[in-house]
């Protein structure tokens, strides 16, 4: 989607994201080695009954679904950062993920009417609709690129 495109209230959805056991591990193994992410066998005594995913694994996703779904072949090219980040529920293996994004602000910078800015809400729920994910996030768009649509 272009910058001009997104306009407040609007809600995007993303498509249902699988998780596999195999991911989890593999994610966690290079970024997040700790046991209840990385060993099964350890992680079914542990607090949460089984293996799940590291939370920064869960953004990730998060985000490939955004990215399919609103920012392939638009301007946006970075992120200032989000106001706020929340992991409600653990995610596992099996879960099939979607994303609900609502845009909360679309507006050009004072100082740089080339550059547009967006705020948006992110939700991200399991197959039983349980929210796993929620965020706040500024994206920044470069009006001045000409991309073609992926």
């Amino acid at each position: 989607m272009k910058f001009a495109e997104f306009q407040v209230g609007q809600v995007i959805n993303a498509s249902p994201y699988l998780v596999t056991e195999a991911e989890v591990m593999a994610f966690a193994t290079a970024y997040d080695p700790q046991w209840f992410h990385t060993d099964p066998v350890a992680a079914k005594d542990g607090r949460f009954g089984g293996l799940i995913a590291s939370g920064w694994h869960t953004c990730g996703i998060a985000m490939r679904l955004i990215t399919d779904a609103a920012l392939h072949g638009s301007e946006s090219f970075a992120s200032p950062g989000l106001a706020y980040l929340k992991w409600q529920h653990p995610v596992r293996p099996g879960d099939q993920l979607r994303v609900r994004a609502t845009v909360l602000e679309t507006r050009h910078s004072v100082s740089q009417p080339t550059l547009g800015i967006l705020r948006w809400h992110w939700q991200m729920v399991n197959q039983t609709d349980v929210q796993v994910l929620e965020l706040e996030a500024t994206s920044l768009f470069d009006l001045t690129l000409t991309r073609p649509a992926d």
